[in-house]
């Protein structure tokens, strides 16, 4: 049985100035999906995430979610990026709220729950990525890694959809990554619909369904992690690929 797309992206162009940096892409993330986004730094990739989150307005063509056009969301917009949440490499905290009200800010502002039925919410989720007992420290008292757990539990806490993750592991020393991912790696055996910037080619191979390859602005290929790296058909993702890989 086919599987019901979320969000369709047609013909999505966005420019900056006169700098195009998205031209003409298509792609569709269906329930159950985790999608790699690939490509050297530049190629559109996050700018693609935050048109799709809206936090950019694309200059042209059009994205779907349930088959509504974005564009006409107006005041629901906040109720939208609930449903398609967004996890940034820069963890994107308030650093004057605990890990709790981090958490639980959203639901109380946009789902309009009480206080206690958030909190314990809240606490379930931040049982689920390892860090209930940081429920009352403040994000300067975390590590990279912990932090990136907490911002990975305040998009969960709006039970979403999708999750959109930018990079989120390429602000972390090395040795914090394995935290992150491994949480990351969880959701999607769970279910959990995901696109992901990622360089984190281990990632993309092992827990992706399908992998999709930008460069300049543009997809270049896409194809399951099987197809994308072991066969690729173009050039540009075998030159992105050989220099990533070492072959």
């Amino acid at each position: 049985m086919e599987k019901e797309a979320i969000l369709e992206v047609r013909h999505l162009s966005k420019t900056f100035g006169t700098n195009p940096v998205l031209r003409d892409i298509n792609f569709e993330i269906s329930e159950g999906d985790v999608i790699s986004v690939i490509g050297p730094s530049g190629s559109g990739k996050s700018t693609l995430l935050r048109c799709i989150n809206l936090l950019e307005t694309p200059t042209a063509g059009s994205i779907l979610f349930r088959g509504r056009d974005i564009k006409e969301l107006g005041k629901d917009v906040f109720s939208y990026r609930a449903k398609v949440g967004m996890v940034f490499q820069s963890f994107n905290l308030f650093d004057n709220l605990t890990v709790m009200e981090n958490c639980t800010l959203g639901q109380i502002k946009v789902l309009h729950k009480n206080r206690e039925e958030s909190e314990e919410y809240a606490l379930q989720i931040l049982s689920r990525v390892g860090m209930a007992p940081y429920c009352n420290a403040r994000p300067r008292q975390l590590s990279g890694g912990q932090k990136q757990r907490v911002a990975i539990a305040r998009a969960m806490a709006l039970n979403p959809e999708v999750i959109l993750f930018d990079e989120p592991t390429s602000a972390l020393d090395p040795e914090l990554v394995g935290e992150v991912l491994d949480v990351m790696r969880d959701l999607a055996e769970q279910g959990m619909t995901m696109a992901v910037v990622t360089h984190e080619m281990a990632f993309a191979r092992q827990v992706s369904n399908r992998v999709v390859f930008m460069d300049d602005g543009v997809i270049m290929e896409e194809g399951s992690p099987e197809e994308l790296f072991t066969d690729p058909q173009n050039d540009r993702t075998r030159e992105f690929l050989g220099r990533y890989l070492g072959r």
